[in-house]
């Protein structure tokens, strides 16, 4: 009888770890908000980047032109989980030998993500700001030609 206080408080116990342990959400899930298609009007046409999940761990993202009712993909982006980083892996064909590069989060919020390598020659951070369910400002910044720089990318979502 005096056993049964015991394994109940270690029940409680392990019911309460595991509860806070599904509670807490992973770095993928806090940045679900950017699943969809989100548009940034420019002078010279619109650009368009639209996120789909490709897995547990993993989504995936390409920024694009429409040319008439051409599409004109010209970056494929990773976001992956590696233990409790987001790693955003861009791709452009025309930089970097078309080979891929990482930034490592840095920062991770139901509103932000920040990506840096400061190894990269521009940009060396790569921004999402959350500004309302269908509005975001994505940036990149860092140094180029021993000058500060940072580019704004205004988006509104599309689908």
């Amino acid at each position: 009888m005096k056993a049964l206080p015991q394994i109940l408080i270690l029940c409680i116990a392990a019911i309460s770890v595991m509860s806070w342990a599904y509670a807490e959400k992973q770095p993928l899930d806090i940045a679900s908000w950017m699943l969809g298609t989100w548009e940034n009007k420019t002078e010279r046409g619109s650009i368009y980047e639209s996120w789909s999940r490709t897995g547990v761990n993993a989504l995936s993202g390409k920024s694009y032109k429409l040319n008439q009712h051409d599409t004109v993909a010209f970056e494929m982006i990773s976001l992956v989980r590696e233990h409790d980083k987001l790693i955003y892996i861009p791709q452009v064909s025309d930089q970097n030998d078309g080979q891929p590069v990482r930034f490592a989060s840095t920062k991770i919020t139901p509103d932000v993500l920040i990506f840096e390598n400061p190894e990269h020659d521009f940009p060396q951070v790569i921004s999402y700001t959350r500004v309302t369910t269908d509005s975001l400002v994505a940036s990149i910044s860092g140094m180029r030609n021993g000058e500060e720089r940072k580019i704004l990318f205004p988006m509104r979502r599309v689908k």
